[in-house]
């Protein structure tokens, strides 16, 4: 079985370091350093940066990926202030979203725009097709109860497309959330480097 290592950060890219998703993103990406894991983003501004200096301050490692595209005006593309260890660069959009993705064996999702919005259901989606072997999902903030419930009361959502995340409000809450994963999935053997936060 393998080990977890890698969690996933997405939101809101135009988020600042006065805005909730921002301050929530570093607090939950130090927590996740401090337990050793890795933070992987798509290396740009807001929540993706955000993830960055959160692990950093932690002393943890950081992976980007991102492109560098040509005719996209409106991507918020690669932040070179966000300083993580290793880079990966793909071809376009749709090639770093599914590289996020598969990079990452947890993904947690802040609050974010139409970029997150598809993020999320590309994610969702592939969970339910891997059912039982999927990547669990952590859905971060209590607007996200809303978002569910409009989508189980106007659409078509089975029974274990509801089990494959969960709904947290606080840091502390996701790392708890993140470990119970890494048990049922990835075994509980990990080892746990620099931890300060007691579970």
């Amino acid at each position: 079985m393998p080990k977890l290592q890698n969690i996933t950060f997405l939101g809101y890219a135009d988020a600042k370091e006065a805005d909730d998703p921002f301050k929530a993103a570093f607090e939950v990406a130090k927590l996740c350093a401090q337990y050793g894991f890795t933070v992987v983003n798509g290396g740009g501004p807001g929540v993706m940066k955000a993830s960055t200096l959160g692990a950093k301050s932690a002393g943890g490692k950081t992976v980007g990926i991102t492109f560098y595209p040509a005719d996209i005006p409106v991507f918020e593309g690669r932040d070179e202030s966000n300083k993580v260890d290793e880079l990966v660069v793909c071809k376009n959009y749709l090639e770093r979203t599914l590289k996020l993705l598969e990079v990452g064996q947890i993904h947690i999702f802040f609050n974010g725009g139409t970029g997150t919005i598809s993020e999320f259901g590309m994610a969702w989606g592939l969970a339910r097709l891997y059912f039982g072997h999927h990547k669990p999902l952590i859905l971060y903030g209590d607007f996200w109860q809303e978002i569910i419930f409009a989508f189980t009361r106007g659409m078509y959502i089975r029974p274990e497309e509801r089990q494959v995340f969960k709904i947290v409000n606080s840091p502390e809450s996701a790392l708890k959330a993140i470990v119970k994963f890494e048990n049922v999935f990835y075994g509980s053997d990990h080892k746990h480097e620099n931890s300060t936060f007691s579970l």
